[in-house]
Order: C-alpha cells, then sequence, then structure tokens
C-alpha cells in the first residue's frame, strides 16, 4: 500500500492552506490582466475555478493534506501561466527549446505531465478518504492512475471546443497543436507518465522508509541468539 503520510515542516500547521489558496487568487488576478486571448483564459479557467471552488467547500468536512495542497498549488501556477500567454507563447517554452534545439514549445507538455505527476498525490488522499480506507494497493494505484489519464482526455475535448469557439481557423495553432497532429495523444501520455512516475516515487518512499539504516546494527538472527544464550 503506497504511504499518504508524507511530513513536511514547511507544510505544517493549519494556515499553510490558507496561504496557498492566496497566492492563488493573488497570482490569477495578476495573469488576468491583458491575456493573450481573453475568451481562451475564460474558457481554460473554467474547470480549475469549478476545482478550487470544491477544494474550499469541502476543506471543513473532508481537508487533504497540505502536501496535496501545495502540489495542487503548484499546477494551478503552471495551468495559470499557460492559459495567459496560451501555450504556443509561454515564454520557459522558448527557452527550453531553444536550450534542447526543440522543433515547438513544449510548455503544453510539461503542464500536462505536471498535471499528473503533482495531482496524483491527492487523487490518492481524495479516493482513500471517499471509500474510507476500503481502497488501497493496486486497486487504488489503478484508479488513481486511470483518473487521471480519463481527466486528461476529457481537458483534450474540452480545449478542443474552446479552440474552435475563440479562433475556429486557428485552433490548431492557438490551443497547443502547434502542427502536431498527434498533440493530443502525447498530452495524455504526458500526463500518464507523470502520473505513473508520482506512484513509483511514493512506493520508493516507502520502501527507504522501511529500510534499515547502515548504522544501526542489524537484528540477530535466532541461532545467533541460541548460542549468545548458552555461552553466557
Amino acid at each position: 500500500m503506497l504511504s499518504s503520510k508524507i511530513d513536511l515542516p514547511l507544510l505544517r500547521g493549519p494556515l499553510a492552506p490558507k496561504f496557498l489558496l492566496l497566492w492563488y487568487v493573488m497570482f490569477t488576478l495578476a495573469m488576468a490582466i491583458s491575456p493573450v486571448d481573453r475568451k481562451v483564459w475564460l474558457g481554460a479557467n473554467m474547470l480549475p475555478f469549478f476545482f478550487v471552488a470544491i477544494l474550499i467547500f469541502r476543506h471543513q468536512t473532508s481537508p487533504l493534506s497540505n502536501l496535496s495542497y501545495l502540489a495542487i498549488t503548484v499546477w494551478l501556477t503552471l495551468h495559470t501561466i499557460a492559459v495567459h500567454y496560451t501555450y504556443p507563447k509561454v515564454p520557459l517554452g522558448f527557452w527550453v527549446a531553444s536550450w534542447f534545439d526543440l522543433h515547438r514549445n513544449h510548455f503544453d507538455r510539461i503542464v500536462h505531465f505536471g498535471f499528473g505527476f503533482l495531482l496524483t498525490y491527492p487523487f490518492i488522499e481524495m479516493f482513500r478518504r471517499q471509500s474510507k480506507g476500503h481502497l488501497q494497493g493496486r486497486l487504488l494505484v489503478y484508479l488513481v492512475v486511470m483518473t487521471v489519464l480519463g481527466l486528461s482526455a476529457v481537458w483534450e475535448i474540452l480545449e478542443a471546443w474552446v479552440g474552435q469557439l475563440a479562433h475556429p481557423d486557428l485552433e490548431m495553432a492557438l490551443v497547443g497543436h502547434q502542427g502536431d497532429v498527434w498533440d493530443p495523444q502525447h498530452d495524455m501520455a504526458s500526463a500518464l507518465y507523470g502520473s505513473l512516475l508520482c506512484v513509483a516515487s511514493l512506493a520508493l518512499v516507502r520502501v527507504l522508509r522501511k529500510a534499515p539504516s547502515m548504522l544501526e546494527p542489524a537484528p540477530m538472527s535466532s541461532e545467533a541468539i541460541a548460542e549468545v544464550q548458552a555461552s553466557v
């Protein structure tokens, strides 16, 4: 079973979610100033706004860990940057493309990968709490990863609709395809890879926590214990 208890000193305390929410609100308001395309900005922010509203509404009855709220905030920040510029025009994507000699702006891949990597852990918490702890092990992992993949597919469908409504003639370039006919599949694959990496990372953390320290003496075998007792 994957461990959901990861404690970081900087995330302790009840005020952490409030500060993260304040950051998201302030950053969103700042990025709402003169976006590249107002229609795309509104359309692409509808689901994130709805998601944040659900988190706020359920915070008193079903709060997530502060680490989950941090992961969600990081992804929302990346998404907010993307919809301000639109994916093909994010400056960071151009810098990455120049550094690695890429043929396109890959910021959309970064955000989709981040969706899988950063939201898998919160989804694990959500599924566990909704099932009252009955979902565990491989079934929990399977459902969470498939949820990430399914939501990524739904996002690609909605993204295409928003692009067609905003600029029917420029949808391929505006939404993020950038001439890549396999862009939706690549984006969904990025989310899947991110989710799998998160699951693998959580499993590794669990294994390392159970591994004995090299400074601790190894446990004695029953034969060794018997020899010690016989020599006393």
